[in-house]
């Protein structure tokens, strides 16, 4: 290795980019690889799983590491985009050691785990050297003190931790987009997982879930109590928890329907008595929808909102009252571009879009392609036979509809091929 850092904590590495020679990047560090000897031993590190395009996580040895920095790794660039499988001699850093209870030998403090360095040996191997432990909290406004200790003065690493928490996994989790954290918990052990997640605050797991495949989604909320699921389901897109409640047993997803806010509960339904593959069936009934009284300036402040996503953000929908789905009639749209040409103090009606056709909820996937595809669309109204807004299709649900089912899991096209030979572990 050219220039590292003389030690490296873990959890500082995770979410770093990986860069080849030439300066591209390749992919990001998302944990580390290690095989576990002896109590008190040194861990080797044998690499670090590394994701790649479209989310595959491969394994990149620790010999293909030439760089590490405060902002950056570096490889020879040789990357095998064969999918990572853990072997049964190896543990992950990140995913198995965070939150594990171990003991100080010298001072007898007994704490978490919640970082672990690695530094270079004289063998030339990387291997495992500190482990930062916290202290539990003492009383209402005393932190846990923080140790760094060396790896040899602690107990209770090597070992299988039915009290394992998930605390400093979790305020991990929580700095990582939604579909970072997903593609980490989906690859943790089944009751890792699930302990991880029950950790989560609802919004977060419920950002979470969405970008989960259906299988981990179901398995997850089947773990969660009925009062904690329909709370969840609440902070999840109603399109998204409707297609996630459809894959329920029937008997359950009426109880939590049941315990669910009956405004949301409402919207689900709503969505859930649409064909599959429909317009009505994967339209969000949560676009911006405005009077016409409304002015540029109101427009603009709600399309500002950081919960919509930019697709949602696009257009403005301008209905007479009600305005709560089914709305009246819809009048149109205003595109974000001419919101923003027009004066603020101007009525959005000034500015809107009547011409745009409008999508039936039975139209079916293929005609809600060619629709946004033809006007250049990145969302588009769904209306019923009196013109009533039902709700907006997106190009998000649009793809996440076309892909295949299992597509967050699914490897990278095979036309990357492999570059360079499987180095072995171990």
């Amino acid at each position: 290795m050219s220039s590292a850092p003389s030690r490296v904590f873990a959890a500082r590495l995770v979410g770093l980019p990986i860069f080849d020679p030439q300066g591209d990047q390749v992919g990001k560090v998302r944990d580390l690889v290690v095989t576990m000897r002896v109590e008190g031993a040194q861990p080797r590190v044998l690499g670090m799983v590394v994701e790649v395009f479209g989310r595959r996580r491969v394994f990149l040895p620790m010999t293909r590491v030439t760089a590490i920095d405060s902002g950056h790794v570096y490889t020879t660039g040789l990357l095998n985009m064969r999918r990572f499988e853990q072997r049964t001699t190896e543990t992950l850093v990140i995913g198995e050691m965070l939150d594990r209870t171990v003991t100080i030998k010298s001072s007898g403090v007994t704490g978490t785990v919640f970082d672990i360095g690695m530094e270079r040996a004289r063998t030339r191997d990387w291997v495992l050297s500190r482990v930062a432990v916290k202290e539990p909290s003492k009383g209402l406004r005393r932190r846990g003190q923080t140790h760094v200790a060396e790896w040899d003065d602690v107990t209770g690493l090597a070992r299988q931790d039915a009290r394992q928490g998930a605390t400093h996994l979790v305020a991990a989790i929580n700095e990582m987009r939604p579909a970072d954290a997903a593609s980490v918990l989906h690859d943790l052990p089944v009751e890792r997982r699930t302990a991880v997640a029950l950790a989560l605050d609802d919004e977060r797991l419920a950002d979470v879930l969405e970008e989960l495949p259906e299988e981990d989604q179901v398995g997850i909320l089947e773990r969660l109590d009925s009062e904690r699921a329909a709370d969840v389901l609440e902070e999840m897109s109603a399109d998204d928890a409707a297609d996630l409640i459809a894959d329920l047993p029937p008997e359950t997803a009426e109880i939590l329907l049941q315990l669910m806010e009956p405004g949301e509960a409402e919207d689900v339904r709503r969505l859930m008595k649409y064909v599959e593959n429909t317009a009505g069936a994967m339209m969000t009934p949560e676009p911006v929808i405005l009077g016409p009284d409304a002015t540029i300036a109101d427009a603009l402040a709600h399309v500002r909102n950081p919960e919509l996503t930019p697709a949602l953000a696009a257009l403005v929908y301008v209905c007479r009252q009600p305005l709560e789905p089914p709305t009246g009639k819809l009048l149109g749209v205003a595109h974000i571009q001419r919101l923003l040409r027009e004066p603020p103090s101007t009525l959005v009606a000034g500015a809107l879009d009547d011409e745009l056709e409008a999508l039936r909820p039975d139209a079916s996937i293929d005609q809600v392609a060619a629709h946004l595809a033809t006007y250049n669309l990145v969302a588009a109204p769904v209306v019923d036979e009196d013109r009533r807004l039902l709700g907006a299709v997106t190009v998000d649900d649009l793809l996440d509809h076309m892909l295949p089912a299992n597509w967050r899991e699914r490897a990278v096209s095979t036309d990357q091929g492999t570059m360079g030979p499987e180095a072995p572990r171990g």
